[in-house]
């Protein structure tokens, strides 16, 4: 399978805890769809102290991945919002 586009897309989302609302990461999302995966690659600002963990209600919103070879965070539906 091929690998997803190092250059990356230039759109950037915010991504936020559904539960309490925190900051989680700025991403460069690619597409319009949901989100449903996060490369680490283009996680630019990462909030998080552990991984895929809220730093403040520390509810777990994805598990650590590897998507076409890539490290990645499947993210669980519904744990997260994005603006």
């Amino acid at each position: 399978m091929a690998k997803p586009n190092k250059k990356g897309p230039v759109k950037s989302v915010d991504i936020f805890c559904a539960k309490c609302g925190a900051k989680l990461y700025r991403y460069r999302k690619g597409g319009k769809g949901a989100l449903v995966k996060c490369f680490k690659e283009r996680i630019t600002e990462d909030h998080t102290i552990e991984l895929a963990t809220c730093p403040d209600c520390k509810s777990v919103f994805g598990r650590d991945a590897l998507v076409r070879g890539t490290p990645a965070i499947k993210i669980i539906g519904g744990k997260v919002r994005m603006k």
